[in-house]
């Protein structure tokens, strides 16, 4: 069997950090996925959105959905037109857990359609979620931008694991 993911890069943050982005990433996979492991600085017990974008986009072109469980109840949202997406939730400081998320970027180096993410969060406590994302540019992607809240509401808390594959053609 082939061997199909091939590690790109990986952070451990050894200090709390308000943005970690991936740059130089190649155009040589069909995919990307990452595989993150978070909590928020943020204080309280409830769970923050983790905010991306790609390749410094700040306009509103990305929108996304969201479903939402946990075990008991289930609900779901959209945003449209806004300057990031949020692939999970991270739980904030006093949690003892941090998320599991992981985020699949589809034909990210194509240069003739708008990309989609594919994401699903953990978090033990609280519940899962299952998203997908549009960023409407034709531009191949080659930085993504994690981050708490850009422009402020607390950071990635150290300890933050954040690791990138690239998935190879078959």
């Amino acid at each position: 069997m082939p061997r199909t993911y091939e590690p790109i890069a990986t952070t451990t943050l050894g200090s709390d950090q308000a943005t970690v982005t991936f740059s130089s990433i190649p155009a040589t996979y069909t995919d990307l996925v990452f595989v993150v492991q978070a909590q928020s600085t943020q204080a309280g017990s409830g769970a923050n959105g983790m905010r991306c974008r790609v390749n410094s986009d700040t306009g509103t072109n990305y929108s996304y959905t969201s479903i939402d469980g946990n075990g008991s109840s289930a609900s779901s949202y959209r945003e449209t037109t806004v300057d990031y997406f949020v692939p999970a939730d991270i739980p904030q400081t006093s949690a003892t857990e941090r998320n599991i998320c992981i985020f699949n970027v589809m034909n990210y180096a194509n240069t003739s359609t708008f990309k989609t993410i594919l994401s699903r969060g953990n978090i033990a406590s609280s519940g899962t979620s299952a998203r997908v994302a549009l960023w409407r540019s034709t531009s191949a992607i080659n930085s993504v931008s994690i981050s708490r809240d850009f422009g402020g509401g607390g950071s990635l808390k150290t300890g933050t694991v954040i690791t990138v594959y690239g998935i190879k053609a078959a």
